[in-house]
């Protein structure tokens, strides 16, 4: 762990969803001081929260739950403002509901749900989205974690499953067969559903400008 920037501690969550090894190696290369841990404890010691995930949308809640920090989370994010980005399963778990493995309740942070894509028939786009694809928005300068990336900046994906917003708050889109939300943010919450510690530079600098913050 790097002791850098001692005024600021991230904690990645570790509830067994996630790819911690690759975002182990993105904060450290920002040398940034961070901890991975599933522990209450330590997310009131944290200033930033990372909460990664690959796989199940089920799965990833039923970990949470066991871990027992739902409601700590929440004390920590809505009650102290402190600042929490989902990565990709992390994102949608922020959402009110997801449809997968049927009508599976989040954390509510956004309001929103969680949809599989669905294709014109006829459509030759396979599922899951996988590889490299284009964020934009009208809207970039107001998200703040893409503070410095230009619109159409390609970030790695790989996902089943997309957010549909039900509330007007900042974000950007990509499309794949038709737009969807890829990047958002309410107050001191982001999520994206894209890789940044898998999209190289531009990653980086997207994980460095909600470390900033």
């Amino acid at each position: 762990m790097n002791t850098r920037q001692t005024a600021r501690l991230v904690m990645i969550i570790d509830y067994g969803m996630g790819n911690m090894r690759s975002i182990e190696k993105a904060l450290a290369a920002l040398k940034a001081d961070f901890i991975i841990s599933g522990a209450r404890e330590d997310l009131r010691k944290a200033t930033h929260i990372i909460l990664p995930g690959v796989g199940y949308f089920a799965e990833g809640m039923k970990n949470l739950q066991k871990l027992d920090i739902i409601s700590a989370l929440s004390e920590e994010v809505l009650g102290k403002n402190k600042f929490l980005l989902g990565i990709c399963l992390g994102m949608q778990i922020l959402f009110n509901t997801s449809e997968e493995g049927g009508l599976i309740p989040g954390l509510g942070y956004i309001n929103g749900d969680i949809r599989r894509f669905r294709f014109e028939n006829g459509s030759s786009l396979k599922v899951p989205h996988i590889g490299w694809n284009e964020v934009y928005s009208t809207d970039m300068g107001n998200v703040v974690v893409l503070k410095d990336i230009e619109p159409a900046t390609n970030f790695y994906f790989i996902h089943s499953y997309h957010a549909v917003l039900h509330e007007e708050i900042p974000h950007a889109c990509t499309d794949y067969g038709y737009p969807f939300v890829s990047v958002v943010q309410k107050n001191t919450v982001f999520g994206t559903q894209f890789h940044p510690e898998k999209s190289q530079k531009k990653g980086l600098a997207l994980l460095n400008n909600f470390i900033s913050l």
